[in-house]
């Protein structure tokens, strides 16, 4: 009688799923498949051989269906969903690195301004393939913050796999409290010209963005850094959009299949609508970025400066599940106000083709220029300007990654951690007497120079990690080596707002670009076609 039992349930899906569709193709329903499926997830616990792990097998049949769609519908456990609040709201001591999990990999999407991965050199798009020598390939998502984060001081050795790097780089990284700051740096640029840069928008972005304009006083102009910000909370963004432009305009619109067309608009004049207006973006700047920077194009607001942004358009609607885990699904598509949709075309389960594109768009800007020969042209909506929409936000003036800063020693330096522990050696002997020489970080930049001597030191320490350069290497590093340490001594004198200032005036082609074109009126009135409105 038991056994009977047993299969009159088992076949009990398999009677419904045949019954239940009415009418059309019944076999592509979903309803008819979600029956499916449970009549094999109940086939499978009552005959298998050895007990399942029914929660394991759920979650990666999330995570396989989920990957098949899109590059960014994802799954969360509950206890990534713990660290998912956490980075928009608190702090915690780790490595200073947002991480994605892609083909059972542990991917690098971004590292935080000034945290300990950034420091030794980590860079977004890097492959963590072990930690502390032993291979982090196949690691869950929920177990890949049990091995990054730890007590601040304690030291963490992961293996990088880097596009272009023949064998493994290893860096020795030692963990720190991780704040969530998103503006890294807020200064005057030149008389009259405000420089603030954002890292993401969280939940205070918008707060921390206020109160950074003010404190800079009244201003003629803004360079608005949205380098290798990936984007965040959208109603920021709206809000950052919305700070520049007149009551009433377009910021961005959804549409997709089953959600309501919503088209998002500033809700009262901005603060700043008429100041001129650059926009600095790169390969990394995505999502609720290209919301800022399409919004401020399309409505010929400011030049948008740098390089083509990520392409990340897609809205995910996150939607919690019962065990306190989530799916983000992508239910729409952004577009800009004059149409375009920001999403860059991908190829549906095509994930490491997708982020293989985007490195090849970054360091090949023949190939990304190329893609542009058959990108659909729209126009702007003020001055009647062309824009492209070929996925991201191309900028009015491209300036192409310099690719010839890449160099060897530099880069193992920074791995090995040797610029890091040379940094907090020389301080620990020199913080008095620099605080006393230095009393203002304005005496410091005009007066300090990093010494022969303090380069001897540095290229010694690196000789003890067998780290050595050619004769020409040397030569060709010794300005970057020269400028990175006055910009991280102040950093650790004072904080990331004065190393910015360092090293967006010593060597920043984009930075450079943005005070010439609003230090003359002509110029910027030109190549947002102003000129021809007037």
């Amino acid at each position: 009688m038991k056994k009977a039992t047993i299969l009159l349930l088992l076949a009990l899906p398999f009677w419904a799923a045949a019954q239940s569709p009415k009418g059309g193709n019944a076999s592509q329903s979903a309803e008819y498949q979600k029956l499916k499926f449970e009549q094999f997830f109940d086939y499978l616990n009552a005959r298998y051989v050895d007990t399942l792990n029914n929660e394991t097998l759920v979650e990666e049949a999330i995570t396989g269906i989920l990957s098949a769609l899109d590059p960014h519908s994802s799954y969360s456990s509950a206890e990534e969903m713990k660290s998912i609040t956490e980075s928009f709201d608190g702090s915690f001591s780790g490595i200073g690195v947002e991480f994605d999990v892609i083909n059972d990999t542990i991917i690098v999407v971004n590292t935080v301004a000034g945290g300990p991965a950034e420091s030794v050199g980590i860079l977004p798009n890097d492959r963590i393939v072990s930690v502390d020598g032993k291979s982090s390939v196949g690691v869950s998502r929920a177990d890949v913050p049990k091995l990054l984060r730890g007590p601040k001081r304690s030291r963490v050795q992961l293996g990088i796999e880097r596009r272009g790097e023949p064998d493994d780089l290893i860096f020795n990284v030692t963990r720190d409290d991780i704040p969530i700051h998103t503006i890294d740096a807020a200064y005057m640029a030149a008389p009259g010209i405000g420089y603030i840069r954002v890292n993401r928008f969280a939940g205070t972005t918008m707060q921390e963005f206020r109160q950074s304009f003010d404190g800079l006083g009244p201003l003629s102009a803004l360079i608005l850094d949205l380098r290798g910000n990936g984007g965040g909370l959208l109603d920021q963004a709206i809000e950052m959009s919305e700070f520049f432009l007149p009551a009433g305009s377009v910021i961005v619109s959804t549409e997709g299949r089953n959600v309501r067309n919503i088209s998002y608009k500033s809700r009262r004049a901005g603060t700043f609508t008429e100041g001129k207006l650059v926009v600095l973006i790169d390969s990394s700047s995505a999502s609720g970025s290209e919301i800022v920077a399409g919004a401020v194009q399309d409505w010929d607001r400011g030049v948008i400066i740098g390089q083509p942004s990520f392409g990340k358009g897609l809205v995910q609607q996150q939607i919690p599940l019962i065990d306190g885990s989530a799916v983000r699904i992508t239910v729409a598509r952004y577009h800009t106000p004059s149409g375009r949709v920001i999403q860059r075309p991908f190829e549906n389960g095509d994930i490491e083709g997708y982020y293989l594109d985007h490195i090849r768009r970054t360091l090949d800007s023949s190939y990304a220029d190329s893609l542009n020969m058959d990108a659909p042209v729209y126009s702007t909506l003020r001055n009647g300007r062309k824009v492209l929409g070929a996925g991201g936000i191309y900028p009015d003036i491209h300036i192409p990654l310099d690719t010839t800063k890449n160099y060897s020693y530099w880069n193992q330096l920074i791995r090995g951690g040797v610029i890091n522990e040379y940094i907090n050696t020389l301080l620990e002997k020199e913080r008095g007497r620099l605080t006393t020489q230095y009393p203002t970080f304005e005496r410091f930049a005009e007066q300090f120079e990093v010494t022969p001597s303090m380069l001897e030191a540095l290229a010694d320490l690196g000789r003890t990690r067998n780290i050595l350069p050619t004769p020409e290497e040397e030569a060709a590093t010794l300005p970057d080596i020269r400028m990175h340490l006055k910009a991280l001594i102040a950093r650790k004198l004072w904080d990331s707002n004065e190393y910015f200032r360092i090293t967006n005036s010593a060597d920043d082609r984009e930075f450079a670009k943005a005070v010439e074109i609003l230090q003359h009126p002509a110029e910027y009135d030109r190549l947002l076609g102003n000129a021809d409105r007037k």
